[in-house]
């Protein structure tokens, strides 16, 4: 019995060195789980979403090419607006080029979850709801509410009280024609309401400035002027911007520096001014 016991206890001892010289290997090596892991995460923040666009060299953008005069197809059916032309701008600064997808609404932020584009340009304002969800660029577009009335009428921005105002009824603005005291006469939009204060059916319509200026841009002979909140207060006024999915701000980062210097250069102005004829950026 003794003689098979020697070489078995030499098998033992051979096994147990080659096993305690591969775990010292492994350890001198750094083979093990945790810098698999680090160097997964280095791996995963190198591929950021803006090292795929440039990579692709395209930004893919949602937008709904039916909302004049920010997105919609012109007579020769080209897409354009102010968005557009805005994102275009952008695109360029960042040395791609866009592909728009054209989404309606009720379908567009959807589309963003589902990575069907990169980015959405169309008007989208900036709230809490969305900021809970989504991450927005610097604004490009800045605006507030204002009241349209009749040409050389004498009506203040709070002075509704006791007339008739035009206004959609599911809409914020209908809240403050009621707030300043009017009396709500129901249209489908804002162009239906401007037409009700032309034919003196009423006194005026509240909306947004930039409908406004552009309804003035497209019927500059209209018989109608805006007037202002004399001191716009700040729950008064609305910024829209760039919207972008959660964890991506290396590529909206590059898109702030470049609204930043289309701003500083005056091209922000210059594309606002052609839509609106005056600077709403």
């Amino acid at each position: 019995m003794k003689k098979f016991l020697l070489p078995f206890l030499l098998i033992l001892l051979a096994g147990v060195l080659v096993a305690c010289g591969t775990k010292d290997d492994d350890k001198a090596n750094g083979s093990n789980e945790k810098p698999t892991e680090e160097s997964s995460g280095d791996s995963a923040a190198k591929d950021g979403l803006l090292d795929e666009v440039l990579e692709k060299g395209v930004l893919n953008v949602g937008t709904e090419g039916t909302y004049a005069p920010f997105s919609f197809h012109d007579e020769s059916g080209k897409l354009t607006g102010y968005d557009v032309e805005v994102t275009e701008e952008v695109a360029k600064r960042l040395g791609v080029e866009v592909k728009f997808f054209e989404t309606q609404w009720d379908a567009i932020f959807a589309g963003l979850d589902a990575k069907r584009f990169d980015v959405i340009a169309n008007q989208v304002g900036i709230n809490d709801d969305r900021k809970a969800k989504y991450a927005f660029s610097q604004p490009y577009t800045r605006s507030h509410s204002v009241l349209v009335t009749l040409k050389d009428e004498q009506i203040a921005f709070d002075g509704m009280e006791g007339k008739k105002a035009a206004q959609t009824l599911t809409s914020n603005y209908g809240e403050l024609a009621k707030s300043h005291g009017a009396e709500i006469i129901k249209v489908d939009g804002f162009n239906q309401a401007v037409d009700l204060v032309i034919s003196k059916r009423v006194d005026g319509t509240y909306n947004d400035k930039i409908s406004a200026l552009d309804y003035l841009k497209q019927k500059p002979d209209a018989p109608i002027q805006i007037v202002e909140e004399e001191n716009t207060s700040a729950e008064n006024e609305s910024e829209n911007a760039f919207l972008f999915r959660q964890g991506n701000e290396d590529l909206i980062d590059e898109v702030d520096k470049a609204l930043d210097a289309m701003r500083e250069d005056g091209t922000l102005k210059e594309i606002s001014e052609k839509w609106f004829g005056e600077d709403v950026s």
